[in-house]
């Protein structure tokens, strides 16, 4: 199939992403890497008045450190897992960005898009969410931040009002005494993920993200000092005791939990550095 007609604007300026916005609303779809977006187009599972390319904009792929760790939104995914600063204060996510599509969507894709697009899931919004981290939305009257749990609502659906932009994430610094690992369970290699999983783990606390089994990225956070080996199994039933499961044509929900309670005991095995994260 071929998208319905629609206008193309290329946007030059950040001003000028944000007055279309403004003036157009819930008829622009926004496109950077359009890596999900151009699939939905040709499908026709969206059928926008307006397509607004920010690619050219400068100031929307920045990387700083100040307080919190914030990447802009048009920060490539292939250029985060190279990127330093990226790997040393969000180690989780350069866990987490190998199992995002494949090497060539990478290379387009971006990390806002996909926080933006909030597909069950994504790897990237599930880290998101795991960390703690937030969305800051700009528009042309403000300009806010929220935190990922509040801005994620169902599937494919956010808290981004129709003039607003995804204009950055800001991610929580890593810390010492942090401990982190990322696996999830596709039928093939960069497919979605039927159940994935990020784990952060602290000196009195374990906080398990897990991503396709719900609507959202769902996140479990229990009393945890370092667990004997018969503890991290009780663990991992405990989480995937407290989610929400859907069925669809991948996987039913009591697979799903299945699957949830394998792959959170070996993320935190391998957050442990233990042996059986391998088996």
């Amino acid at each position: 199939m071929k998208p319905a007609p629609f206008k193309y604007i290329r946007a030059e300026t950040l001003e000028e992403t944000l007055s279309v916005l403004a003036r157009h609303g819930g008829e622009v779809r926004v496109i950077a890497g359009g890596q999900s977006l151009g699939a939905m187009l040709n499908m026709r599972i969206v059928t926008p008045s307006i397509l607004l390319d920010v690619n050219r904009v400068r100031g929307l792929a920045g990387i700083d450190t100040a307080g919190v760790l914030r990447t802009g939104a048009m920060v490539r995914q292939s250029d985060a897992l190279a990127d330093p600063t990226i790997r040393r204060e969000a180690p989780l996510l350069c866990s987490a960005l190998p199992h995002v599509g494949h090497y060539q969507t990478r290379n387009r894709g971006t990390l806002g898009g996909s926080v933006a697009h909030a597909d069950p899931s994504a790897e990237i919004p599930l880290v998101l969410a795991t960390l703690d981290g937030a969305v800051e939305l700009r528009s042309a009257k403000r300009t806010r931040r929220l935190k990922a749990k509040d801005f994620f609502r169902s599937a494919l659906v956010t808290a981004r009002e129709p003039d607003e932009l995804v204009s950055a994430l800001h991610w929580p610094r890593a810390s010492a005494g942090q401990r982190f690992a990322f696996g999830e369970f596709a039928v093939r290699e960069g497919d979605f993920a039927i159940v994935a999983v990020a784990c952060l783990l602290e000196p009195s606390r374990v906080r398990l993200g897990f991503g396709g089994c719900g609507e959202i990225p769902q996140i479990i956070e229990l009393p945890c000092r370092e667990p004997a080996p018969d503890a991290v199994e009780a663990l991992a039933q405990d989480a995937s005791a407290l989610l929400e499961y859907r069925s669809d044509l991948l996987a039913s929900a009591a697979y799903r939990r299945s699957l949830a309670a394998v792959l959170s005991r070996k993320a935190i095995a391998a957050a442990l550095g233990r042996e059986e994260a391998h088996a």
